[in-house]
């Protein structure tokens, strides 16, 4: 009999060890290796800055490395699309914004994913957007502008087809008779540095982007797009002062999570990203960012998204926008 014990005595230890590793592994307190967190935008613009400023402060909070992964491209379609495909394990997280959740569905048929293919972890901030013109072109104000705009053609940056900024082109052309055309970048970052070398005369991202440009005195403000003005630009008129009022824009970021993910994980996250964004010293940074910090539950974040989906319709239809299929660049 102890020959025989001897001899099975290897097999039943390896049989213990692999049943038991994968018990020890469920047991370990969540999270217990690297997050990575989406971002759809290029490095260097205003939302990548904040969540590469966030990126320490959370990893410290967690007790694990977060790690911030650029998938830019398509109006924020190539991050989604890599956001979804994640396993859901609570160890990708996903930057979403305005186009990702409420107006790419609106306007392309075959996306490669839906915004089912997500559950809301919290709202992250608004930003405030403001619209401007290279310091080469004469235009001083709003008012300029559309005369200017009307008399000779005019480029804008956009973050390509179906962008709020293309929605925006689309409603200046139609409202004013205009001429301008939308070119497509990767995010706010290269839109401000175009705009500054007036290889395109106007934009209209997050103030954040464009404060440099400002001060150097290379990019001219002419609203924002906030109801009052920002205290960042107080000398800039709001849209509704400039006679931009009939067109509605809310920009945000928040983050999602692949579908399907632990409900421990989500609420982990949100619990730690709420504490951080109110952080007085982290919310005055988000101040100086030119956004409004918003955080808050999954369930307010999910009622968020569909009152935007709401707004989102009213904005397609005033811009005269058609919908169109999807196609990604080769």
């Amino acid at each position: 009999m102890n020959k025989i014990i001897r001899r099975l005595l290897p097999a039943l230890l390896a049989s213990a060890m692999a049943w038991g590793a994968p018990h020890s592994a469920q047991a370990q307190p969540y999270p217990s290796r690297p997050l990575r967190v989406i971002v759809p935008i290029a490095p260097g613009s205003v939302t990548d800055v904040i969540l590469r400023a966030a990126s320490p402060e959370l990893s410290q909070r967690l007790g694990q490395p977060v790690v911030i992964e650029n998938r830019a491209g398509a109006n924020g379609i190539v991050g989604a699309q890599a956001c979804a495909a994640a396993a859901p394990d609570g160890y990708t997280l996903c930057a979403v914004y305005h186009a990702t959740m409420s107006f790419n569905p609106l306007q392309f048929d075959r996306l490669p994913y839906d915004p089912a293919s997500f559950v809301p972890v919290t709202n992250l901030f608004l930003l405030t957007e403001v619209l401007v013109a290279s310091s080469a072109t004469p235009a001083r104000s709003v008012e300029e502008l559309r005369r200017l705009a009307t008399t000779q053609p005019l480029t804008f940056g956009t973050l390509g087809g179906g962008s709020l900024q293309e929605l925006l082109v689309s409603w200046l052309n139609n409202q004013w008779g205009a001429n301008i055309t939308g070119i497509p970048y990767r995010g706010g970052g290269p839109i401000a540095l175009a705009v500054a070398a007036n290889e395109i005369q106007l934009g209209n991202m997050g103030v954040g982007n464009f404060l440099g440009g400002i001060q150097a005195g290379t990019v001219r403000p002419l609203a924002v797009t906030t109801t009052r003005r920002s205290p960042l630009l107080p000398e800039t008129p709001t849209f509704g002062e400039a006679g931009l009022g009939g067109f509605p824009s809310r920009g945000w970021w928040g983050l999602v999570a692949p579908a399907g993910t632990p409900a421990e994980a989500v609420n982990r996250i949100n619990a730690e990203v709420n504490r951080l964004f109110r952080d007085p010293a982290f919310a005055d940074f988000l101040g100086r960012q030119g956004v409004q910090p918003q955080p808050g539950t999954p369930a307010e974040f999910a009622a968020f998204m569909a009152e935007d989906r709401a707004g989102a319709e009213a904005l397609i239809r005033l811009s005269n926008q058609p919908r169109t299929e999807y196609r990604p660049s080769p």
